[in-house]
């Protein structure tokens, strides 16, 4: 169990800015039943208009109403609110490997690395690889399916592994950790890429794009075959290559 000060800040601040605007919205109601020219009256009616405010801010749970046919009144239940306040910023997450082999900042990052599972499925499915259901019925064919599909991701991975340095992602992920106040606390982006975000240039002074632009800009290289009239003679003839697509290779380590 870690305690995250930030987010126990932030449930702090925003707690009490739906309690006051419970309150303001409840005080309203009070004012009506109050007044001397066509109070509102009635349970029913009363509760309608109460119900739509607890209904909207959520924070029935911390009030105390008391409906007559005639009057409305609340206070803020403090021992519900002080009850909630003590388990603000709490990040529990419970395992059944022993404190020996794991402590519990190890816990938490391995718990909080199954948001790379979740990436791969969604760079699968949607983002990069677009693979769409096909419906096998032969063990033997959904096997060999779902490792083409594995073996796709596992090549994207490396690449953008390796292209990291001209990729808006993160490269050097060691010093944003490092610069984590706590395991818990919100995730940051290290200081060279942020200047990446700033600038839209890597340290090596080229362009700097996302994974898919990079892959239609590296889609205009093409090999062709030129066959002269005079002589009938044929040889391949590449397209000419940017600084960025001649780095992007390197990094690759492809040889064209």
């Amino acid at each position: 169990m870690c305690r995250n000060p930030i987010l126990a800040d932030e449930r702090v601040r925003k707690r009490e800015a739906l309690l006051a605007a419970t309150e303001e919205k409840l005080e309203v109601i009070v004012r009506a039943t109050q007044r001397s020219k066509n109070p509102l009256g009635g349970e029913k009616e009363i509760g309608l208009r109460v119900g739509k405010v607890v209904g909207r801010y959520k924070m029935q749970k911390h009030f105390e109403l008391t409906i007559t046919a005639d009057s409305f009144t609340y206070t803020r239940r403090t021992d519900n609110i002080a009850a909630e306040a003590a388990l603000d910023g709490l990040y529990v997450v419970r395992t059944s490997v022993s404190s020996t082999q794991m402590k519990s900042e190890q816990v938490v990052e391995t718990y909080k690395s199954l948001a790379t599972v979740e990436r791969a499925f969604r760079c699968m499915k949607t983002v990069d690889l677009h693979v769409r259901p096909i419906y096998h019925w032969n063990d033997d064919r959904i096997r060999a399916h779902v490792f083409l599909c594995m073996l796709a991701y596992y090549v994207e991975w490396h690449m953008r592994d390796r292209l990291g340095e001209v990729l808006y992602e993160d490269d050097d992920r060691d010093s944003a950790q490092a610069s984590r106040k706590s395991v818990v606390a919100p995730a940051v982006r290290s200081q060279s890429a942020r200047r990446k975000d700033e600038t839209g240039r890597a340290a090596s002074g080229l362009r700097v794009q996302s994974f898919q632009d990079l892959l239609k800009d590296l889609a205009t290289l093409s090999r062709h075959r030129v066959q002269l009239t005079s002589s009938g003679a044929e040889f391949p003839r590449l397209t000419e290559s940017t600084a960025l697509q001649r780095h992007v290779l390197e990094l690759l380590d492809v040889a064209v």
